[in-house]
């Protein structure tokens, strides 16, 4: 349904740095760095499915209820994305674990960005 994603950020090199390493144990990678101040992830080799874009000023993401969720292919690379995204300046919004109220084998872990978006990374695999 979606193309793409792109978020403004206010210091891209810090951007690059944690989506370099949050993204990671999820799969994907940093498939493009533009010279105007700009990068794009996705999976290694395709396109990108969220791009970073440097703005001349503040940024203000989006309020609550807005999030972006990543698929991640087992409760290891959920813990890993949220262990990576901690370790590379972001903040936890919900440590990985069972989340019965959405389905009985939704597995998540959810982070704060150094920009403040909201993050998460999900599987509904069993192990």
């Amino acid at each position: 349904m979606l193309s793409h994603l792109s978020f403004g950020v206010s210091d891209l090199a810090r951007a690059i740095a944690f989506y370099d390493a949050a993204l990671a144990p999820l799969g994907l990678v940093r498939v493009w760095t533009a010279a105007d101040g700009a990068a794009g992830y996705g999976p290694p080799g395709g396109g990108d499915l969220l791009a970073l874009k440097q703005q001349a000023g503040p940024v203000t993401p989006p309020g609550p209820g807005f999030h972006l969720a990543f698929e991640a292919q087992s409760r290891q690379a959920v813990m890993d994305f949220h262990r990576a995204a901690l370790a590379a300046g972001g903040r936890d919004n919900g440590e990985p674990g069972l989340r019965p109220r959405y389905a009985p084998d939704y597995y998540a872990a959810f982070v704060i960005d150094p920009e403040g978006y909201r993050l998460e990374a999900v599987t509904r695999a069993q192990a």
